[in-house]
């Protein structure tokens, strides 16, 4: 029977903690919809894509047409009237060229977007995970307020029946009126947080958040190494670095092509009067035409190129300082996420010690009405390993969540 027991609480904390990951999810994917931020990002990428067929088009065709004030005159007839039409093709390669650098800086642009994304994702759970802890804090103060109510209300017995000060009211009177100033705290850091929280998720105030009873106890699930390997490969910062670098390639091989002659293919048809003379007389002439624009300046087109394996250089360098500052804060919060582990073991042992104490100190005072003080001290104690363990473990699935930012999950 008490295996039973065992088994079936096992499986309600289980349930309950699955269910609260759950919660967090739809939260998590109420933020992707709602959020203005990130839809300012998407849509950004989306009007970054828009410049790809606008680069990759042809440049306007040209149309003239010309009347002859004064004709001229030939053998066929005076001409009368021109119409030219003419079309500009860019180098082999060069249309392509221009449509690369806007698909790399698009792509860029979506790396940015997913950046925001897992940014705000971070700032929803973490946020969460603070109004778990105010919300433990509050939890936990109200259940220290009705113990101390319960000593006020021992050491009232005490002092009528003659064996402890009225001192000892006062104390408790004392420590209730800092625990009720800090409970009014936590509540008003209770709204501040959760305006926060429904404004990331971009709705109305008024929204009921569900906090868990128990926060989860994950881990992480990566080795140090796999978190700085995905760090470096898969970091949406990082990535969008990589594909301003690819622009900056193909912008090289766009400034090599547009150095070279631009090819101009057109006809030009002119209308002559007839004026009897010969057989060919009135008949209209048809001409074809090709042409190359020569690019005889070179220096623009070497300075263009210079500049493109430069600006790759630029993001080289930029993405060596970005590598080196993510790795700096991973290891800063690997180590709060240690420390977090750590103060979660401390704090249980600490709080089951005080709470073991706190029952002999009562045992004592109810029998001879000595040691009030220490027995408040000691609740102190309990109040505090509480909050410290509910804190080490918000703080440890807030790193967890920061880890998995910078890896780019």
């Amino acid at each position: 029977m008490k295996n039973k027991i065992i088994i079936i609480t096992i499986f309600l904390a289980i349930s309950s903690s699955l269910f609260s990951q759950d919660v967090l999810n739809q939260y998590l994917e109420t933020a992707a919809k709602n959020n203005p931020a990130l839809k300012a990002k998407f849509n950004e990428y989306n009007a970054s894509l828009e410049k790809v067929p606008q680069v990759g088009a042809l440049p306007d065709p040209q149309l003239t047409f010309g009347y002859f004030i004064m004709p001229v005159e030939t053998k066929n007839g005076p001409q009368q009237a021109k119409v030219s039409f003419a079309q500009m093709f860019p180098w082999f390669g060069t249309l392509n060229s221009k449509e690369d650098i806007y698909i790399a800086a698009a792509k860029a642009k979506y790396e940015d977007f997913e950046e925001a994304k897992s940014n705000l994702f971070f700032e929803v759970k973490s946020t969460y995970y603070d109004l778990y802890f105010i919300k433990k804090g509050i939890d936990i103060s109200l259940e220290n307020i009705e113990i101390l109510n319960t000593f006020k209300r021992l050491a009232l017995i005490k002092i009528e029946a003659g064996t402890a000060s009225g001192v000892d009211e006062l104390r408790v009177e004392l420590e209730l009126n800092d625990l009720e100033n800090n409970l009014a705290l936590l509540k008003d850091n209770w709204f501040v947080n959760s305006v926060k929280f429904n404004n990331l998720l971009n709705v109305g105030n008024n929204v009921d958040i569900q906090i868990p009873e128990t926060l989860w106890t994950d881990d992480l699930q990566f080795s140090r190494q796999a978190i700085i390997d995905s760090l470096t490969q898969n970091n949406h910062q990082l990535k969008s670095l990589d594909f301003l670098k690819e622009s900056f390639v193909y912008n090289e091989h766009l400034s090599k092509k547009q150095g070279l002659p631009n090819i101009i293919l057109g006809v030009d048809y002119t209308s002559i009067g007839n004026t009897g003379t010969s057989p060919d007389a009135g008949k209209d002439a048809l001409m074809a035409k090709v042409g190359i624009t020569i690019p005889l300046y070179r220096k623009k087109y070497s300075a263009m190129v210079n500049e493109a394996v430069i600006q790759q250089q630029v993001i080289e360098n930029k993405k060596e300082e970005k590598i080196n500052v993510l790795e700096s804060l991973l290891e800063k919060v690997y180590s709060e996420y240690t420390d977090a582990n750590r103060r979660i073991v401390l704090y249980k042992k600490q709080s089951k010690l005080a709470k073991r104490a706190i029952k002999l100190l009562e045992n004592e005072y109810a029998n001879n009405g000595k040691n009030f003080e220490e027995i408040l001290r000691m609740d102190k104690s309990v109040l505090k390993y509480s909050l410290e363990l509910e804190k080490a473990r918000a703080d440890k699935q807030a790193a967890i969540a920061f880890i998995n930012y910078l890896m780019g999950i």
